[in-house]
């Protein structure tokens, strides 16, 4: 399942200025498979930028507690993203930055999303998010 497959090309990607910049680093560094970079590239290509106070509640961003469908195992699970210097296991924080992170940054709450990590697609559902 192709992420962009699953939606159509103008329903873009909800970004502030500064995510999207974080994002086009990731690619510019070679931090992600090829799969995940042309997933990323594509994605980008139509995002929208906003200012942080625009970012509708239903928008997985930094700071907000999303809940998950694991399709492929039907599991669900949450977690909570903060910026990347934030991100403690301890704590139970996520980096947005973090593979799952990248996936997910921008969309919106029932969307489906295919993201490689650890040498597999995984897909998963976003069931719900919430600002933390």
């Amino acid at each position: 399942m192709d992420t962009l497959s699953t939606r159509e090309k103008n329903n873009t990607i909800i970004l502030t200025t500064g995510l999207f910049d974080l994002l086009k680093d990731q690619i510019r560094r070679k931090k992600l498979s090829p799969f995940n970079e042309s997933q990323l590239v594509e994605q980008l290509k139509y995002a929208k930028q906003v200012l942080r106070n625009e970012i509708p509640a239903n928008v997985v961003d930094v700071n907000t507690k999303v809940q998950l469908l694991d399709l492929d195992t039907q599991t669900e699970f949450t977690k909570l993203f903060v910026g990347p210097h934030k991100a403690r296991n301890k704590n139970g924080t996520t980096s947005i930055i973090s593979p799952l992170g990248m996936a997910l940054i921008g969309f919106t709450e029932g969307e489906e999303i295919t993201w490689e990590m650890d040498g597999q697609r995984k897909n998963y559902q976003i069931l719900k998010v919430r600002s933390c």
